[in-house]
């Protein structure tokens, strides 16, 4: 069954008069840094996306996907925008999801862009300062290739970064390896892993303030980080079978304790065991609305070249 096409393969030029948006650009919406930020890109490279336009019986155009475009252009006194004729006049699918473009990839673009232009036009045409794109373009600094490329596709924070710096290059893959398997990549949480890395895997060893800790905590911090990396293969590979399992407990122990008799029981000779097992009920049900959340990052979308390196909805 032939598939049918979205759009007319041509792009045309129509005047801006002719194309009638179907929301309203808010004054408030113009402050904003997206808005600034494609009105920026657009006053340095031009309209790179065309606008998605319907054709309508009275002459006019609806115009399904590019609304901050259009008003750029309108404030600008641009005349004429580069088009596509969509086939159906449905526009919900239009900027539903968009792609997260990892920072590594923004590494990459920033790298590839500096080859032609300055820093200082990038930051101008995007908006932002000029320590950022030298932040993007120093992002690997310190970073072993085979931990950049576990991470590549991920949302890692500035943060992570410079905690994995801090550590040798088979620390950093080891650490790579299982903020993805547990899909953390905050700082947070590699900061807590390098607290609880041992002097040798580090680039610098830090002093006892920087840690906070007593030689007897740290000793317990390591054994039990190097514990937990050197057995992430099997906790994700038994991940689903833990889940399922804990799951089916969670359910018993919950109609265990709705039965007032158990329940005042356990109260009256095991109130801690009791407490202890509420608060795994109510883990349990809190990370099962969270989970959810994490896997939303599956996107349908590229990003427009307007807004690169942000992450959200193109207008």
């Amino acid at each position: 069954m032939p598939v049918k096409r979205a759009f007319q393969p041509e792009i045309v030029t129509i005047s801006v008069t002719e194309i009638v948006p179907i929301k309203t650009m808010t004054a408030a919406y113009r402050r904003t840094p997206t808005y600034r930020r494609i009105a920026a890109s657009m006053a340095h490279v031009g309209l790179i996306e065309p606008l998605i336009v319907f054709p309508t019986a009275k002459g006019t155009y609806v115009l399904l996907d590019g609304h901050t475009r259009l008003d750029i252009l309108i404030a600008t006194s641009i005349p004429t925008a580069n088009c596509l004729l969509s086939t159906d006049n449905e526009s919900y699918t239009y900027n539903k999801r968009v792609n997260y473009i990892p920072p590594i990839a923004q590494h990459h673009m920033i790298l590839r862009a500096l080859a032609h232009v300055s820093e200082e036009r990038i930051a101008s045409a995007l908006n932002v300062r000029v320590a950022t794109i030298r932040e993007k373009r120093d992002l690997l600094k310190g970073i072993c290739p085979e931990a950049a490329e576990i991470l590549h596709n991920q949302k890692v924070s500035a943060d992570a970064f410079s905690a994995l710096r801090k550590m040798k290059p088979v620390r950093q893959i080891d650490v790579a390896r299982l903020m993805t398997s547990a899909m953390k990549f905050s700082g947070r949480f590699a900061r807590a892993l390098l607290d609880g890395t041992r002097e040798e895997l580090l680039v610098a060893a830090p002093t006892a303030r920087q840690r906070g800790t007593t030689e007897a905590q740290q000793s317990i911090m390591e054994q039990e980080t190097d514990e937990l990396l050197k057995h992430v293969d099997s906790i994700k590979a038994n991940y689903g079978n833990d889940i399922l399992d804990l799951t089916a407990a969670c359910k018993y122990v919950q109609r265990l304790l709705a039965n007032d008799r158990v329940h005042r029981y356990l109260a009256k000779h095991h109130e801690d065991s009791l407490n202890a097992l509420e608060q795994l009920l109510a883990d349990t049900a809190a990370d099962k609305q969270r989970r959810p959340a994490r896997q939303a990052h599956v996107r349908t979308r590229t990003a427009t070249p307007e807004a690169t390196l942000t992450t959200t909805t193109t207008a």
